[in-house]
This record gives C-alpha cells, sequence and structure tokens, in this order.
C-alpha cells in the first residue's frame, strides 16, 4: 500500500486512519482509542436490594417502639385510672366520715343542751339535807320516800325510768341506808381484794367517799360512790359506763348539811 500525500505535502499512513488496526485470527477487533477497563462491572439492581433491607430493618424497629409506647401507654393510664378511682373513693369516704363526725357532733350538743337548765334533787329532809343536779331530760322514781323509817330509794333515767331491779340499767341509783357507813362498805372490801372492783376516795359535798369502780356486785359495769350523812350512809351508784361521765358532773354538785 501507497502513502497518500496531502496537499500540503504531509504524508499519511493509510495504516494509522484504518478505523481497526489489524486483528489477530480468531481475536475481536478493539476500537482505537476506546481503553480497556479491568473494573468490576456491577450487578443490576444490587444497591436497589441492599437499601431495602436496610428500609424493613428500620420500619421493624419503629414499629417495636410505637407498639411498646402503646403498651406503656395503656399501662400507666389503666394505672392513673385505679390511681384516680382510689383517690376518689377515699375522698369520698373522707366527705362521708366527715359529715358524720358532724352530724354526731350537732346531735350530741343538741342533747347537752336539752340536759339545761338543769333540775335540782333533794332527799328527806329527816335524813339530813341531800341535793344535787341532774339534766331536766332525766325522770325521776320515788321507790321508797322513808317516810316512816327505812332505807330511801329513788331512780333517775334519761326518758323514763326502767321497771327497778338488782339488774336493771337505770342512770343512777339514790340510795340513803339506815345503817352507819363502816357497816355499808364492808361488803365491797371482798371485790376490791379480787379485783372486780377499783377502790378510791373523793370529795363529794365536802364529804369524804369511797369510790368503786368495775364490776358491781349485781353484775353491772357502773360506779358507786358511798359517804356519810350523820348516822346514815348515801349511797349513788350509776348502772353504765355511758354515763359515766354525767356521774361525775353530778357529783360535783351535791350538797350536804348534816
Amino acid at each position: 500500500m501507497q502513502d497518500q500525500s496531502l496537499p500540503n505535502g504531509s504524508i499519511v499512513d493509510p495504516v494509522a486512519t484504518q478505523p481497526f488496526g489489524p486483528a489477530a485470527p480468531g481475536s475481536t477487533p478493539v476500537p482505537t482509542g476506546a481503553p480497556l477497563s479491568s473494573a468490576r462491572m456491577r450487578v443490576p439492581g444490587e444497591k436497589k436490594s441492599h437499601g431495602s433491607i436496610i428500609e424493613t430493618v428500620i420500619l421493624i424497629a419503629v414499629t417495636i417502639v410505637a407498639v411498646i409506647f402503646v403498651y406503656l401507654y395503656i399501662q400507666k393510664y389503666i394505672e392513673w385510672e385505679n390511681i384516680s378511682t382510689d383517690v376518689n373513693a377515699q375522698i369520698d369516704s373522707a366527705v362521708a366520715m366527715a359529715q358524720a363526725e358532724t352530724a354526731t357532733k350537732m346531735e350530741e350538743e343538741f342533747a347537752e343542751r336539752e340536759k339545761y337548765p338543769y333540775k335540782t334533787f333533794a332527799g328527806p329532809a329527816d335524813y339530813g339535807s341531800l341535793s344535787f343536779e341532774y339534766p331536766q331530760t332525766w325522770s325521776v322514781y320515788i321507790a321508797r320516800d322513808a317516810a316512816n323509817g327505812g332505807d330511801f330509794e329513788a331512780y333517775l333515767n334519761p326518758g323514763e325510768v326502767n321497771p327497778v331491779s338488782s339488774k336493771t340499767i337505770n342512770a343512777l341509783r339514790v340510795t340513803i341506808r339506815d345503817t352507819a357507813f363502816d357497816s355499808a362498805v364492808t361488803q365491797y372490801d371482798n371485790y376490791v381484794k379480787n379485783g372486780s372492783l377499783q377502790f378510791s376516795t373523793r370529795t363529794v359535798g365536802g364529804v369524804l367517799a369511797n369510790v368503786y369502780t368495775g364490776s358491781l356486785p349485781n353484775g353491772i359495769q357502773g360506779a358507786l360512790v358511798i359517804f356519810k350523812l350523820r348516822d346514815k350512809t348515801v349511797m349513788l351508784q350509776t348502772d353504765a359506763e355511758l354515763f359515766i361521765g354525767e356521774f361525775y358532773k353530778l357529783l360535783d354538785t351535791v350538797t350536804v348539811v348534816p
């Protein structure tokens, strides 16, 4: 093959201007100027598959967190409901208790006001002057008036006096025994020794008196005060612990003139 010349006199190599260079038998022609690359060819869709796995993991994690959050929310809501219910119940109970206490207090105050003005009880003049104040809401029953001598017996109780007997409960028993003081108190010594009665002393109407509290000889739980009046013996007794407060208040009003 002959060289060709250009108009400017340069020579053009025919081989260099061919689009493909000579190739060995059985080989594939390589385009002139296209460099060969030794880099691994990427598989189509590989990047997309890897991203989908990450997104799935993130979605599962977010779902688990959401489930846990919903569970904790429900649990806390239930706890709050229980606490709220308990608090409301406590408030209702406290209100009911306060109302009951207020009602009880008002009833007690009303009952206390109803007792005034107090009335005055007076024993038989022949047995000395014995008197004391008692609530006007109490009734008085004279069982023995000692008009012909003997013992004097009177019973006092709120409303009506209960039928008189050794075991009947009344707020107050008033007895003036026609016997000496020392003889009257002897029967209680054994009860004090065996612990059935508690013994003490106090001044009643200016006179020193024996006080016995506990289980009285007739089986009644109450209090008994015994003191001397002339040659007689005065016995004031309450038959129930319910009247103990009123009993001691009454003792403070006792007056005695021998």
